[in-house]
C-alpha cells in the first residue's frame, strides 16, 4: 500500500490543504499499517475485519492508549475511504468497527492569579527577546489559538485599530479574532524593537521573529512557553496548549456561551469544545443557589 499511501497523503495535502501535523500523524499511523500488512504478506485489496482487529490487538498489546488506538483506526478509516473512491477497494472495512471508548480527560489550564504570574516573567526591559517572549504568550492567552496558527501569522494579518487578527486554521480556513489591551500594550512594545532582530528588513512578513530574523517554528515556540513554564515552578503538568485551555476555561467561567468559544477556538464541532465544561464544585453550588427556585 506503499504507492497508495503516497497518493493519499498528497491528496491532504493539496486538495484537501492539511495541516502539517496532520499530514505527519497520517503518514507515521498509516506506515505502522503498512509495516503491519507486509509482515503478514497481506495485500491492500485483501485487507479486511480481522486484518484489522490483529492490528489493534498489537496496539494494545504494545501499551498504546485508547486516544493513540482511536486516533490510528481513524486514520485507516480515512485512508481506506479514499482508497474506496478511487476503485482500489470494494469495500471499506474500518467503517463499521467501533471506536475504542476514551477516557475522560480534563485539559490541564492555569488558575486566572497562576496566568497573570505566568505572563509576567519575561521581565527584562529592553530587551527584544524578552519582549518578543512576552507578546507571544500573551497573544497565546489574549486569542487562544493553536500554536501552529501563531507562527503563520503575518503582520498584514494584523489591525490594531480595531485589535483584530486574521488567523488561519486547520484546513487553511481563516476566521478573525480580538485581542485585548493587554496584548496590543505587549505588541507594541515588541514593534518598537522588532527591527533589532530582522536588521530593519521591511519585507519580513512573519509577525513573530527567531533571533535570526526569519520565521518562529512550532517547536521554537513550544520552547519558549516550556522556558517560562520551568520558570514559574507549578507542581503539575503544564504544556503550550494549555494557555488554548485556560483561554477557554476563563472565559467560560466569567460566562461567555460554548458556543462563542467555539468560534474563537475554530472548533468544527460543539463536541470538541465541551471538554472545557469542567466547572469546580464551589462555582457548581454558587450558580445552583442563585438559579434553582428551590434551592
Amino acid at each position: 500500500m506503499r504507492k497508495e499511501l503516497n497518493k493519499f497523503l498528497n491528496y491532504l495535502r493539496y486538495e484537501k490543504n492539511s495541516s502539517s501535523y496532520t499530514i505527519v500523524s497520517y503518514r507515521r499511523d498509516l506506515a505502522q499499517v503498512a509495516d503491519y500488512l507486509e509482515e503478514k504478506r497481506v495485500k491492500l485489496r485483501e485487507i479486511d475485519n480481522l486484518i484489522l482487529r490483529g492490528f489493534l490487538a498489537r496496539l494494545h498489546e504494545r501499551g498504546n492508549k485508547k486516544s493513540t488506538v482511536a486516533r490510528k483506526l481513524a486514520s485507516i478509516r480515512s485512508f481506506l475511504q479514499f482508497c474506496l473512491k478511487k476503485r482500489w477497494l470494494e469495500d471499506n472495512p474500518a467503517r463499521v468497527m467501533a471506536t475504542p471508548k476514551q477516557e475522560i480527560h480534563v485539559p490541564s489550564f492555569l488558575s486566572e492569579d497562576e496566568m497573570v504570574h505566568f505572563l509576567d516573567l519575561p521581565q527584562k526591559p529592553g530587551n527584544v527577546l524578552d519582549l518578543r517572549d512576552k507578546a507571544l504568550l500573551e497573544f497565546l492567552y489574549a486569542t487562544g489559538i493553536r500554536v501552529g496558527e501563531l507562527v503563520g501569522i503575518n503582520v498584514e494579518d494584523m489591525n490594531f485599530a480595531e485589535r483584530l487578527i486574521r488567523v488561519r486554521g486547520k484546513g487553511k480556513k481563516e476566521r478573525l479574532l480580538p485581542f485585548g489591551r493587554k496584548a496590543e500594550e505587549s505588541l507594541r512594545s515588541y514593534f518598537h524593537l522588532r527591527g533589532l532582530i530582522n536588521k530593519g528588513k521591511i519585507e519580513e512578513k512573519p509577525l513573530f521573529l527567531n533571533y535570526r530574523g526569519g520565521r518562529l517554528t512550532s517547536r521554537s515556540v513550544e520552547r519558549i512557553v516550556d522556558k517560562y513554564i520551568r520558570r514559574a515552578a507549578l507542581r503539575r503538568k503544564i504544556s503550550p496548549h494549555s494557555l488554548r485551555h485556560s483561554f477557554a476555561s476563563h472565559l467560560l467561567s466569567r460566562g461567555a456561551d460554548l458556543r462563542v468559544i467555539q468560534e474563537l477556538l475554530g472548533h468544527e464541532s460543539l463536541a470538541t469544545t465541551q471538554k472545557y465544561t469542567h466547572i469546580d464544585l464551589r462555582q457548581l453550588l454558587e450558580v445552583y443557589r442563585k438559579s434553582h427556585p428551590r434551592s
